[in-house]
């Protein structure tokens, strides 16, 4: 599929007014902004009551206003979900950038004018994933940033779903919008914008049950940043349409640096000239925010790389090695330039240090053999010091790296862009001037998308006595656009006998026209808007099923991911046994055990699916078994594909509310495993909407914490680079991860190679399983991660005795918990005090 060639937009992060004058200044083609909720930066953004005039100010500048949309939401808030999606799209915004499968379709039916851009929470790693994301009224997507250069053209080669890729800015660990850590840990969901950044943390790795020393990466699953300007012109050419900085966090400063930048490469890349980057702009962009900077997965995997692990923090740029303690200061071996006025931090790294502090403080002065220097070259040593009490000199070490995070001189070379008088970057427009004697004099703009407007004088042209009108006036006159945000890109004139005009009149003229010409840009597009939530959900709420005296029995449903489980488990003979296994070898001969056993069999997909993988789809298909499909492109994939098995949405579908379930179900799915976001009550809820039958719940298992590119057992257990060169540890040892208070968490890979991270103690539902039966739910699966198969047995034998009456929901809770050394969690399932008290999503 050829794909149009087109100038890829530079998208900057917007958190506040001073940055989004930033990105305008800097160049800019769009913004990306949250306004006020149903966005994944809950702390940053705008209010409704600004929009307008936001988006006013962004496009009399020529700049695109993306608003992100990008939470999951829950049954109870789809009306207030419509609102805003009304507001948006009445305030004129350009797009949204949603995640919700479900609210994606009801944007589109509220606005159809209204462009949907596929978030990248929504997991999208394949041309199938897009055109998912398509048929839910997407025309651009956002691609997952796990993928590289030759995954994004196999992509573009088979999709005319228009592509977004992050090139600059923080990488999260796990696949965004598969991260379940917040919601685990600390009862606040990452997809519901509300990251408590665990992948921040130091967590220690044990090998087989022992502790291996990690040396200076205590912080394992902490990634480097985003840095791709090198590989913008390849971006260009595989027909990316946008390149978009992540920061929304971000201060102006990084975003005016990041923008230029990224706006220059773009700017070559499209001339066909080579970057011209210079390492001190390159360093600047390093000293503004960076973890340690690099193009990681978009260069291809290399697990030694993406993951450092020395600090979770801005790092700035080294500058130094300590060499040794003075009296008065520190002895440092320079490796770049420091001056007075720096702010200079000794990086301990795997040293512990109370609450993560940290010595470093604002340079003093330079001293080389008891004199005072200016500047010291690199490979020299200088005695740096600093203000009195800034730095305790026991707390650094000789060997310690240093680091400069703040760099005075920044700031001036910022404010250009900053505090400009007139606009930096300023919009193309055409004018064409009408002066006939006797006539009243007329000037015509029109900017670079064809909108015109015209500006009149009152009087009519009068004949000139001296000089008359010419060309070269005109141009010196109608150019001097200064401070408008324009520049003149070419001037006609229809000049009828030697007319004069005043220079006053020629500037008032010009005036009346720009502001015309900024007005017209600034108005709100004419849309199609009306509300639809009630329409959309008569389709999707499931018609309540005729009472009846004969209630299906209990179905338990087990997940095993060892042979040693499947042992277990076919003794148990459930309702059926799903099998997700590392290994492909031993899908086929396990699922024949299982059928032979009489005990229906499923196989588990992958959570993602790259380019290169698709051939997964026809082997899970060969095995003639049910499949739980985990990925959004496997399950685009199977649209079409005659004689399917019966199939199952797991919960990294994300179906959240009716919307989305009800969507899915229509694309062939049997049942749908809730997202792990909702929680005892809301899954009840759901339950209710779409029709208990309809629903296939986890109760009980082990929440993948992190689900993430980057191999643990590759960074840690091997010098490999990727699968190719590192051994597969994987398949040969067990590792798991221990956090500050203490819990190990178990971590698996999949067949592909990817790392889910599990909470190391199960998640259980007794509390809410009596309500879940009232409510009509059959369908409960039971998945296993680390378990013995005497576990598995005690495990499914608990669950039944409660199913029969045998034990109550504490009962179970007690038996479950003494079976686990580290004790059990209620985790996402967890109903906050007063949840029922909140009204239940209204029957249309």
């Amino acid at each position: 599929m050829a794909r149009e060639s087109v100038k890829p937009e530079v998208m900057s992060p917007v958190g506040g007014w001073p940055q989004l004058r930033a990105a305008v200044e800097a160049g800019a083609d769009a913004v990306f902004f949250g306004v006020e909720a149903f966005h994944a930066r809950a702390k940053v953004g705008f209010t409704n009551e600004e929009l307008p005039d936001l988006m006013r100010t962004l496009h009399g500048r020529g700049v695109l206003g993306f608003v992100t949309f990008n939470v999951l939401v829950f049954d109870r808030e789809l009306r207030e979900a419509e609102r805003q999606l009304i507001h948006l799209a009445e305030s004129g915004v350009d797009a949204i950038i949603v995640q919700d499968h479900g609210v994606a379709r009801l944007a589109h039916e509220i606005c159809p004018d209204l462009p949907i851009h596929g978030s990248t929470q929504m997991s999208i790693t394949s041309a199938e994933g897009a055109e998912l994301a398509r048929r839910f009224g997407a025309s651009r997507v956002v691609l997952g940033r796990e993928l590289s250069l030759r995954d994004i053209g196999r992509i573009a080669a088979q999709t005319d779903v228009e592509l977004e890729t992050f090139v600059h800015g923080a990488l999260c660990v796990s696949y965004s919008g598969q991260c379940f850590s917040s919601e685990a840990w600390g009862g606040r969901s990452a997809n519901r914008g509300q990251c408590a950044q665990a992948c921040r943390l130091p967590y220690e790795l044990f090998v087989d049950g022992v502790r291996r020393d990690l040396g200076d990466a205590r912080y394992l699953l902490s990634p480097g940043d985003l840095y791709a300007l090198h590989q913008v012109p390849d971006l260009v050419a595989l027909g990316v349409n946008c390149l978009k900085i992540e920061g929304r966090y971000k201060d102006a400063d990084f975003v005016a640096l990041t923008t230029a930048a990224y706006r220059k490469a773009v700017d070559e890349a499209w001339a066909g000239l080579p970057l011209s980057v210079t390492p001190d702009e390159e360093r600047d962009l390093e000293q503004v925010y960076s973890r340690g900077l690099g193009p990681h997965f978009l260069s291809g995997t290399n697990h030694q790389q993406v993951v450092r692990g020395r600090a979770p923090r801005h790092r700035g740029v080294r500058v130094g090695t300590v060499r040794g303690i003075t009296e008065r200061g520190v002895l440092v071996e320079l490796s770049g330039e420091v001056k007075p006025g720096d702010g200079l931090v000794f990086d301990p790294a795997n040293w512990r240090t109370p609450e993560g502090r940290e010595e470093g403080g604002f340079l003093y002065g330079l001293w080389q053999r008891g004199r005072q220097v200016e500047t010291v070259r690199p490979g020299e040593t200088a005695e740096l010091r600093f203000g009195r009490g800034a730095v305790d000199p026991a707390r650094v070490r000789v060997g310690d790296p240093v680091w400069r995070t703040h760099d005075p001189g920044l700031a001036a070379r910022v404010k250009p862009l900053l505090e400009a008088s007139d606009p930096v970057h300023t919009r193309p427009v055409a004018a064409h001037f009408r002066g006939h004697v006797g006539e009243v004099p007329t000037l015509t703009l029109t900017d670079e998308r064809g909108r015109s407007v015209t500006a009149t004088l009152p009087d009519p042209l009068q004949p000139a006595r001296n000089r008359a009108l010419d060309g070269a006036t005109l141009t010196e006159q109608l150019g001097k656009l200064g401070g408008t945000g324009y520049h003149l890109a070419g001037l006609t004139a229809d000049l009828g006998g030697p007319g004069f005009l005043p220079v006053s009149a020629l500037n008032a003229l010009r005036r009346e026209a720009v502001e015309r010409l900024t007005a017209l840009r600034g108005q709100a597009p004419e849309r199609r808007i009306q509300p639809r939530l009630d329409d959309v959900l008569r389709e999707a709420i499931s018609t309540p099923p005729q009472a009846t005296s004969d209630k299906p029995h209990p179905r338990l449903h087990l997940l095993v991911r060892t042979p040693e489980q499947l042992d277990a488990a076919i003794e148990e003979r459930p309702d059926s046994i799903t099998l997700d296994y590392l290994e492909l070898y031993g899908l086929k001969p396990s699922v024949e055990r299982v059928r032979a056993a009489g005990v229906p069999v499923r196989v588990a997909s992958p959570r993602i699916l790259k380019p290169t993988e698709q051939n997964l789809q026809k082997f899970l298909l060969s095995l003639k078994a049910g499949v739980l499909v985990r990925s959004g492109g496997l399950l685009e994939g199977l649209q079409g594909t005659p004689d399917l098995p019966p199939l199952t949405g797991d919960f990294s579908l994300n179906a959240a509310n009716v919307l989305t379930t009800r969507a899915l179900l229509d694309l062939g799915l049997t049942r749908v495993t809730p997202t792990h976001d909702l929680n005892a009550a809301q899954i009840t809820e759901l339950a209710g909407l779409v029709g208990p039958e309809r629903l296939e719940v986890v109760a009980y298992g082990h929440l993948p914490v992190f689900h993430t590119e980057h191999c643990v057992f590759c960074r840690f257990l091997s010098s490999g680079t990727d699968y190719t060169n590192c051994g597969h540890p994987c398949e040969s040892h067990r590792v798991a991860l221990r956090d500050e208070r203490g819990r190990t968490h178990p971590v698996l890979a999949d067949v592909g190679c990817r790392n889910t991270v599990f909470e190391g103690r199960p998640q259980v539902a007794g509390a809410h399983l009596g309500e879940w039966l009232a409510a009509g739910l059959r369908d409960f699966r039971l998945e296993f991660v680390h378990e013995t198969p005497q576990e598995v047995r005690e495990v499914v034998r608990a669950h039944r005795a409660f199913l029969a009456g045998e034990l109550n929901g504490r009962g179970l809770e007690d038996r479950l918990r003494a079976l686990s050394d580290q004790g059990t969690t209620e985790g996402s399932l967890f109903v906050p005090e007063g949840f029922d008290l909140l009204p239940a999503l209204p029957v249309v």
